[in-house]
Protein backbone atom coordinates (compact mmCIF):
# COMPACT_ATOMS: atom_id res chain seq x y z
CA UNK A 1 0.00 0.00 0.00
CA UNK A 2 1.31 3.42 -0.93
CA UNK A 3 1.79 5.56 2.13
CA UNK A 4 3.47 8.92 2.60
CA UNK A 5 4.53 7.90 6.10
CA UNK A 6 7.86 6.34 6.98
CA UNK A 7 5.90 3.47 8.53
CA UNK A 8 3.54 1.26 6.56
CA UNK A 9 -0.09 0.50 7.30
CA UNK A 10 -0.59 -3.25 7.07
CA UNK A 11 -3.73 -3.47 9.19
CA UNK A 12 -6.97 -1.62 9.89
CA UNK A 13 -6.54 1.35 12.20
CA UNK A 14 -9.17 3.47 13.89
CA UNK A 15 -9.23 7.21 14.49
CA UNK A 16 -11.20 10.36 15.09
CA UNK A 17 -12.82 12.91 12.81
CA UNK A 18 -10.90 15.86 14.15
CA UNK A 19 -9.26 16.63 17.47
CA UNK A 20 -10.44 14.23 20.23
CA UNK A 21 -12.93 15.80 22.62
CA UNK A 22 -10.65 14.99 25.58
CA UNK A 23 -7.76 17.06 24.17
CA UNK A 24 -6.59 20.03 26.27
CA UNK A 25 -5.72 22.55 25.01
CA UNK A 26 -7.46 21.85 21.72
CA UNK A 27 -4.79 22.18 19.06
CA UNK A 28 -4.05 19.91 16.12
CA UNK A 29 -0.66 19.03 17.57
CA UNK A 30 -2.14 18.10 20.95
CA UNK A 31 -4.91 16.21 19.19
CA UNK A 32 -2.38 13.94 17.49
CA UNK A 33 -0.67 13.28 20.81
CA UNK A 34 -4.02 12.57 22.47
CA UNK A 35 -4.96 10.10 19.73
CA UNK A 36 -1.74 8.25 20.56
CA UNK A 37 -2.46 8.31 24.33
CA UNK A 38 -5.94 6.91 23.70
CA UNK A 39 -4.46 3.95 21.83
CA UNK A 40 -5.89 4.96 18.46
CA UNK A 41 -3.95 5.20 15.21
CA UNK A 42 -5.41 7.97 13.04
CA UNK A 43 -6.88 11.46 13.03
CA UNK A 44 -8.75 13.24 10.25
CA UNK A 45 -7.87 16.88 9.72
CA UNK A 46 -11.21 18.65 9.49
CA UNK A 47 -11.13 21.40 6.86
CA UNK A 48 -14.91 21.25 6.57
CA UNK A 49 -15.50 24.96 7.30
CA UNK A 50 -12.15 26.22 6.04
CA UNK A 51 -8.58 25.07 5.47
CA UNK A 52 -7.41 25.96 8.96
CA UNK A 53 -3.76 24.87 8.78
CA UNK A 54 -1.17 27.07 7.11
CA UNK A 55 1.68 25.91 4.91
CA UNK A 56 4.07 27.21 7.57
CA UNK A 57 2.40 25.23 10.38
CA UNK A 58 2.02 22.00 8.41
CA UNK A 59 5.61 20.64 8.67
CA UNK A 60 5.43 20.62 12.47
CA UNK A 61 2.18 18.65 12.31
CA UNK A 62 3.87 16.17 9.98
CA UNK A 63 6.81 15.78 12.35
CA UNK A 64 4.55 15.10 15.32
CA UNK A 65 2.36 12.63 13.39
CA UNK A 66 5.42 10.69 12.22
CA UNK A 67 6.94 10.72 15.71
CA UNK A 68 3.71 9.43 17.27
CA UNK A 69 3.08 7.03 14.36
CA UNK A 70 -0.38 8.50 13.78
CA UNK A 71 -1.83 8.39 10.26
CA UNK A 72 -3.47 11.63 9.15
CA UNK A 73 -6.35 11.87 6.72
CA UNK A 74 -8.15 15.02 5.65
CA UNK A 75 -11.73 16.10 4.98
CA UNK A 76 -11.93 18.95 2.47
CA UNK A 77 -14.48 21.80 2.90
CA UNK A 78 -18.18 21.02 2.59
CA UNK A 79 -18.66 23.80 0.04
CA UNK A 80 -17.87 21.67 -3.02
CA UNK A 81 -20.06 20.96 -6.03
CA UNK A 82 -18.22 19.57 -9.04
CA UNK A 83 -21.49 19.69 -10.96
CA UNK A 84 -22.20 23.38 -10.40
CA UNK A 85 -23.68 25.21 -13.38
CA UNK A 86 -21.91 28.40 -12.28
CA UNK A 87 -18.32 28.58 -13.50
CA UNK A 88 -17.10 30.56 -10.50
CA UNK A 89 -18.54 28.01 -8.04
CA UNK A 90 -17.18 25.12 -10.08
CA UNK A 91 -13.67 26.57 -10.15
CA UNK A 92 -13.87 27.38 -6.43
CA UNK A 93 -14.88 23.77 -5.74
CA UNK A 94 -11.90 22.40 -7.64
CA UNK A 95 -9.61 24.86 -5.87
CA UNK A 96 -10.86 23.78 -2.44
CA UNK A 97 -9.95 20.17 -3.18
CA UNK A 98 -6.55 21.11 -4.62
CA UNK A 99 -5.75 23.46 -1.73
CA UNK A 100 -6.82 20.80 0.80
CA UNK A 101 -4.60 18.24 -0.90
CA UNK A 102 -1.65 20.65 -0.87
CA UNK A 103 -1.89 21.38 2.84
CA UNK A 104 -2.65 17.72 3.61
CA UNK A 105 0.53 16.69 1.81
CA UNK A 106 2.58 19.21 3.79
CA UNK A 107 1.07 17.68 6.94
CA UNK A 108 2.11 14.22 5.75
CA UNK A 109 -1.50 13.09 5.31
CA UNK A 110 -2.30 9.89 3.46
CA UNK A 111 -5.69 10.71 1.98
CA UNK A 112 -8.12 13.59 1.37
CA UNK A 113 -11.87 13.01 1.13
CA UNK A 114 -14.70 15.30 0.05
CA UNK A 115 -18.39 15.46 -0.86
CA UNK A 116 -18.28 15.54 -4.68
CA UNK A 117 -21.46 17.36 -5.66
CA UNK A 118 -25.18 17.27 -6.48
CA UNK A 119 -27.23 15.94 -9.36
CA UNK A 120 -29.02 19.29 -9.79
CA UNK A 121 -31.92 17.35 -11.41
CA UNK A 122 -29.71 16.45 -14.37
CA UNK A 123 -29.18 13.05 -15.99
CA UNK A 124 -26.96 11.00 -13.72
CA UNK A 125 -24.75 9.82 -16.60
CA UNK A 126 -23.99 13.41 -17.61
CA UNK A 127 -23.29 14.38 -14.02
CA UNK A 128 -20.89 11.44 -13.74
CA UNK A 129 -18.94 12.53 -16.81
CA UNK A 130 -18.71 16.12 -15.61
CA UNK A 131 -17.47 15.14 -12.16
CA UNK A 132 -15.04 12.66 -13.67
CA UNK A 133 -13.63 15.42 -15.87
CA UNK A 134 -13.17 17.72 -12.89
CA UNK A 135 -11.41 15.02 -10.89
CA UNK A 136 -9.14 14.27 -13.84
CA UNK A 137 -8.13 17.95 -13.90
CA UNK A 138 -7.53 17.95 -10.15
CA UNK A 139 -5.36 14.83 -10.25
CA UNK A 140 -3.36 16.16 -13.20
CA UNK A 141 -2.73 19.44 -11.40
CA UNK A 142 -1.58 17.69 -8.23
CA UNK A 143 0.61 15.26 -10.17
CA UNK A 144 2.34 18.21 -11.83
CA UNK A 145 3.25 19.33 -8.30
CA UNK A 146 4.51 15.82 -7.37
CA UNK A 147 1.57 15.40 -5.02
CA UNK A 148 0.33 11.81 -5.11
CA UNK A 149 -1.99 11.93 -2.12
CA UNK A 150 -5.10 9.77 -2.51
CA UNK A 151 -8.12 11.77 -3.69
CA UNK A 152 -11.29 10.31 -2.18
CA UNK A 153 -14.83 11.19 -3.32
CA UNK A 154 -17.18 10.07 -0.58
CA UNK A 155 -20.30 7.92 -0.76
CA UNK A 156 -23.18 10.21 0.12
CA UNK A 157 -26.31 9.93 2.23
CA UNK A 158 -28.91 12.00 0.36
CA UNK A 159 -30.73 11.14 -2.84
CA UNK A 160 -29.95 14.59 -4.27
CA UNK A 161 -26.20 14.10 -3.80
CA UNK A 162 -23.89 12.48 -6.32
CA UNK A 163 -21.99 9.59 -4.76
CA UNK A 164 -23.56 6.15 -4.88
CA UNK A 165 -21.21 3.27 -4.15
CA UNK A 166 -21.21 2.30 -7.83
CA UNK A 167 -20.41 5.85 -8.94
CA UNK A 168 -17.51 6.20 -6.52
CA UNK A 169 -16.10 2.77 -7.39
CA UNK A 170 -16.32 3.52 -11.10
CA UNK A 171 -14.47 6.82 -10.67
CA UNK A 172 -11.82 4.99 -8.66
CA UNK A 173 -11.36 2.37 -11.37
CA UNK A 174 -11.09 4.93 -14.18
CA UNK A 175 -8.85 7.63 -12.64
CA UNK A 176 -5.32 7.55 -11.24
CA UNK A 177 -4.81 8.48 -7.57
CA UNK A 178 -8.57 8.26 -6.91
CA UNK A 179 -9.98 5.78 -4.39
CA UNK A 180 -13.25 5.67 -2.43
CA UNK A 181 -14.10 7.15 0.90
CA UNK A 182 -16.82 4.75 2.01
CA UNK A 183 -19.20 6.30 4.51
CA UNK A 184 -21.15 3.33 5.82
CA UNK A 185 -23.60 5.53 7.74
CA UNK A 186 -24.39 7.47 4.56
CA UNK A 187 -25.05 4.25 2.65
CA UNK A 188 -27.42 3.14 5.41
CA UNK A 189 -29.21 6.53 5.47
CA UNK A 190 -30.09 6.38 1.77
CA UNK A 191 -32.82 3.79 2.23
CA UNK A 192 -32.52 2.27 5.70
CA UNK A 193 -30.81 -0.77 4.22
CA UNK A 194 -27.08 -1.59 4.11
CA UNK A 195 -27.25 -2.53 7.76
CA UNK A 196 -26.79 -6.31 7.96
CA UNK A 197 -23.72 -8.52 7.84
CA UNK A 198 -24.63 -9.76 4.37
CA UNK A 199 -25.19 -6.21 3.08
CA UNK A 200 -21.87 -5.04 4.51
CA UNK A 201 -20.23 -8.02 2.83
CA UNK A 202 -21.94 -7.01 -0.43
CA UNK A 203 -20.39 -3.54 -0.14
CA UNK A 204 -16.91 -4.91 0.53
CA UNK A 205 -17.39 -7.53 -2.17
CA UNK A 206 -18.23 -4.77 -4.66
CA UNK A 207 -15.03 -2.95 -3.69
CA UNK A 208 -13.03 -6.12 -4.33
CA UNK A 209 -14.80 -6.86 -7.61
CA UNK A 210 -14.13 -3.40 -9.06
CA UNK A 211 -10.78 -2.50 -7.46
CA UNK A 212 -9.33 -5.89 -6.59
CA UNK A 213 -7.62 -6.81 -3.34
CA UNK A 214 -5.90 -3.41 -3.35
CA UNK A 215 -9.31 -1.85 -2.76
CA UNK A 216 -9.73 -3.81 0.46
CA UNK A 217 -6.16 -3.03 1.49
CA UNK A 218 -6.67 0.69 0.91
CA UNK A 219 -9.82 1.48 2.87
CA UNK A 220 -10.68 5.00 3.98
CA UNK A 221 -14.03 4.69 5.74
CA UNK A 222 -16.32 6.83 7.89
CA UNK A 223 -18.55 5.25 10.51
CA UNK A 224 -21.09 6.71 12.92
CA UNK A 225 -24.64 6.32 14.03
CA UNK A 226 -27.06 8.15 11.75
CA UNK A 227 -30.46 9.81 11.93
CA UNK A 228 -32.28 9.76 8.60
CA UNK A 229 -35.60 10.23 6.82
CA UNK A 230 -36.94 9.20 3.42
CA UNK A 231 -34.80 11.97 1.95
CA UNK A 232 -31.67 10.51 3.51
CA UNK A 233 -29.17 11.65 6.11
CA UNK A 234 -30.14 14.19 8.76
CA UNK A 235 -27.39 14.09 11.40
CA UNK A 236 -24.80 11.85 13.00
CA UNK A 237 -25.48 9.96 16.24
CA UNK A 238 -23.37 7.94 18.63
CA UNK A 239 -23.30 4.29 17.58
CA UNK A 240 -25.17 2.99 20.61
CA UNK A 241 -27.88 5.66 20.22
CA UNK A 242 -28.72 4.62 16.65
CA UNK A 243 -30.01 1.67 14.67
CA UNK A 244 -26.70 1.31 12.82
CA UNK A 245 -25.52 -2.29 13.13
CA UNK A 246 -21.88 -1.50 13.80
CA UNK A 247 -21.08 -4.90 15.31
CA UNK A 248 -21.96 -6.63 12.06
CA UNK A 249 -19.97 -4.05 10.09
CA UNK A 250 -16.90 -4.81 12.18
CA UNK A 251 -17.50 -8.51 11.64
CA UNK A 252 -17.57 -7.96 7.87
CA UNK A 253 -14.43 -5.80 7.93
CA UNK A 254 -12.64 -8.61 9.77
CA UNK A 255 -13.94 -11.26 7.38
CA UNK A 256 -12.65 -9.35 4.36
CA UNK A 257 -9.27 -8.68 6.03
CA UNK A 258 -9.52 -4.97 5.31
CA UNK A 259 -6.58 -2.62 5.80
CA UNK A 260 -6.47 1.15 5.97
CA UNK A 261 -8.27 3.70 8.13
CA UNK A 262 -11.71 3.82 9.77
CA UNK A 263 -12.66 7.28 11.06
CA UNK A 264 -15.32 7.72 13.72
CA UNK A 265 -17.66 10.62 12.90
CA UNK A 266 -19.90 10.09 15.93
CA UNK A 267 -20.50 13.04 18.27
CA UNK A 268 -18.38 11.20 20.89
CA UNK A 269 -15.61 10.64 18.32
CA UNK A 270 -12.97 8.91 20.42
CA UNK A 271 -15.38 6.72 22.38
CA UNK A 272 -16.84 5.14 19.25
CA UNK A 273 -13.41 4.85 17.64
CA UNK A 274 -12.23 2.90 20.68
CA UNK A 275 -15.42 0.83 20.69
CA UNK A 276 -14.86 -0.23 17.08
CA UNK A 277 -11.17 -0.96 17.67
CA UNK A 278 -12.02 -3.17 20.65
CA UNK A 279 -14.56 -5.11 18.60
CA UNK A 280 -12.17 -5.52 15.67
CA UNK A 281 -9.20 -6.68 17.71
Amino acid sequence: MRCIYKFIMDKLIFGTAGIPISTEPRTTENGIKQVKKLGLGAMELEFVRSINITKEKAPNIKTIAESEKIVLTCHAPYYINLNSMEKAKLEASKKRIIDSARIAKHCGAWSVCFHPGFYMKLEKEKVYEKIKGCLSEIVSKLKSEQNNIWIRPETMGKHTSFGTLNEILKLSSELDNVMPCIDFAHLHALNGKNNTYNEFCDILGAVEKVLGKKGLQNIHAHVSGINYTEEGERNHLCLQDSDFNYKELIRALKEYKTQGVVISESPNIEQDALLMKKLFY
